[in-house]
């Protein structure tokens, strides 16, 4: 499905607030609700809308720390941690990247032995490095149209 003008303008008004009602993007946007509504289950099914979700504060559930952490897994780890992974709690996004390193993880943590405990569990896996974050620059930007 090719994404126009308009369904940029919708998907930039979800991206900001997806409570938003369709009434309200169909002022900002110059729509009526039900063709916005139609546009956004259009864009839902073919996949370019791939869900809604509520963000978090970390630390009003009482992680002190956040961080991004790095794996370069020892031969034939690999496999076996993209399995274990998923089971860890701390982890809330995990990549497999190109580069020295075969993981990037972004992980909340109570405490400092929180981390260490963590740390324990990876490296069975592979050489790990931490970087704990101070603040955050840009949170969950939104995609933009091109050009």
């Amino acid at each position: 499905m090719p994404i126009d003008a308009l369904s940029w303008q919708i998907l930039d008004c979800l991206q900001k607030n997806a409570r938003q009602s369709f009434a309200e993007i169909g002022r900002i946007v110059g729509l009526t609700s039900p063709a916005v509504a139609e546009r956004v289950k259009k864009m839902e099914d073919s996949g370019i809308i791939k869900g809604y979700k509520a963000q978090v504060s970390y630390h009003k559930t009482g992680h002190q720390l956040k961080a991004v952490i790095t794996l370069r897994a020892f031969m034939g780890r690999l496999k076996p941690f993209l399995e274990k992974v998923k089971e860890f709690k701390e982890v809330i996004n995990c990549y497999r990247i190109t580069g020295n390193e075969n993981i990037i993880m972004e992980v909340v943590l109570y405490d400092q032995s929180h981390l260490e405990e963590f740390i324990d569990k990876l490296i069975t896996y592979g050489e790990t490095k931490t970087h704990i974050i101070l603040s955050n620059v840009v949170d969950q930007g939104p995609i933009k149209r091109r050009g």
